[in-house]
Formats: C-alpha cells, sequence, structure tokens
C-alpha cells in the first residue's frame, strides 16, 4: 500500500499569486499529518483522484497564520478546494466518500 505523500510546508507550498496562475485542473487540500480528519479522508481521496489523473494534486499543511490558509478561509481540516485555472469551482470540507469527492471532481 503506497504511503500517503506528505504535507508541504509553508516554505514549499506555493502563494497564494501562484495558486491563481495555475493553470488547468488542481485539487488543493488543507490539512496536517496529525489531524484524524485528514488520516480519514485519505483512502477516499486516493479513491478518487485515481479516477481524474488530469487533476494536479497539492497537499498543504495549514495552521494559524498560514498565510495560504488563510486566503481561502479555511476553517476544517481537510478542507479541499478545487480550481480551474486558478479560480476556486467547488469546495469540499471535512469529505468522508470518495463518491462526494468524485461528484465535485466531475462537476468541476
Amino acid at each position: 500500500m503506497n504511503k500517503p505523500q506528505p504535507y508541504l510546508s509553508e516554505t514549499e507550498a506555493p502563494t497564494r499569486a501562484e495558486t491563481d496562475a495555475l493553470v488547468g485542473l488542481t485539487l488543493l487540500e488543507f490539512g496536517t499529518d496529525w489531524c484524524g480528519h485528514c488520516r480519514a479522508a485519505q483512502p477516499a481521496l486516493a479513491e478518487a483522484l485515481s479516477k481524474h489523473p488530469q487533476w494536479r494534486h497539492l497537499k498543504l499543511e495549514d495552521g494559524p497564520g498560514r498565510p495560504l490558509g488563510r486566503s481561502y478561509r479555511v476553517k476544517l481540516w481537510p478542507t479541499l478546494v478545487l480550481l480551474r485555472d486558478g479560480q476556486e469551482v467547488a469546495r469540499l470540507v471535512r469529505p468522508t466518500q470518495a463518491a462526494d469527492i468524485t461528484a465535485a471532481l466531475n462537476a468541476a
């Protein structure tokens, strides 16, 4: 079984200007490695993304004072922000089912 990729630290994460400039489909996942909700969402997220290889997936470590998470008004983890050409088109907060994530990916 593949180990989930780690979250990008604040120094590794893109800036808001960089995410706004992304071309194509991007899923921003805000959370932390120690968050139980984040860990529980990983299998559903992996299943949904396995059927949607066209989506770029960025796992972003979030926390108080993290500018990127604050710019997207993230309150709970995990929060999935779906971008099309840098513009938010959908958002899922604490998803638990692959079907919910898949539906959002299909709709975006």
